[in-house]
Order: C-alpha cells, then sequence, then structure tokens
C-alpha cells in the first residue's frame, strides 16, 4: 500500500496533448512571473514611483507573483512525469498558500480601493491621510 493521498483529475489523457498543455502552462507562468517581476523592480529602482499607490501596487504583483506559484509548478511537474498524486500533506500545504495569498490579494485589492476613494473624494487631504506609517499600518 502506497502512501496515502488524492489522485489529481488532468485536463487531458492524451499524450499528445500534455506536451501542449505543459508548453501552455509554462509559457503563461513565465509571463506572468516576469512581468510582476518587472513591475516590482520598476518601483523599487524608480524613486518617483515610492508613493503609496505604487507601494500597494507592488505588494500587489508580489501576491500576484507567489498565488500562482503554489499550484503550477506542481501542476507542470505532474504533467511532465504523468503522475496524478499528491499527498495530503501536499495537498494541504498548498491549500493553505492558495489562500493565505487569494486573501493577501483581496485586502490588497480592497486597500487600493481606499486609496483611490481617498484620492477622489478627499484630494486636498490624501497626502496628510495617506503617509507612508498610515501605509505600514494597514499590513499590521
Amino acid at each position: 500500500m502506497g502512501t496515502p493521498g488524492f489522485l489529481l483529475q488532468g485536463l487531458s489523457e492524451k499524450p499528445e496533448m500534455q506536451s501542449v498543455l505543459s508548453g501552455l502552462f509554462l509559457s503563461l507562468y513565465l509571463v506572468t512571473t516576469f512581468g510582476n517581476l518587472l513591475i516590482i523592480l520598476a518601483i523599487i529602482s524608480d524613486s518617483h514611483l515610492h508613493m503609496p499607490m505604487y507601494f500597494f501596487l507592488s505588494n500587489l504583483s508580489f501576491s500576484d507573483l507567489c498565488f500562482p506559484s503554489t499550484t503550477i509548478p506542481k501542476m507542470l511537474v505532474n504533467i511532465q512525469t504523468q503522475s496524478k498524486a499528491i499527498t495530503y500533506a501536499g495537498c494541504i500545504t498548498q491549500m493553505c498558500f492558495f489562500i493565505v495569498f487569494a486573501l493577501l490579494d483581496n485586502g490588497l485589492l480592497t486597500v487600493m480601493a481606499y486609496d483611490h476613494f481617498l484620492a477622489i473624494c478627499r484630494p486636498l487631504h490624501y497626502t496628510v491621510l495617506k503617509s507612508p506609517k498610515l501605509c505600514a499600518q494597514f499590513f499590521s
């Protein structure tokens, strides 16, 4: 008897489709990863972008960098090795990280919506209300 776990359903049982799916998911994953890294590096390297809106945008890019990294690498390995198994511990770990990054994504989008609300509805008070200290408090 093997290690207890789950059997995953694949997208296709056809061997010729496995390489197409693997290439498609790998290319989408790499585009997403490099795009988010470029956004983070652009915000870090340009001092004009060290403002609250871009602070939240870089954190959102980091979250969007980590979010697909919880599932896509395992899926790519499973497609290449023709394996359909995942252990309980692996599944629970993957789900925990998936939920954490989903919640982080939603929280950042909420804070960014509040930031836009302040910028539009209270433009004269925006710099006082959105100090770097207040931005840091959103994450504590």
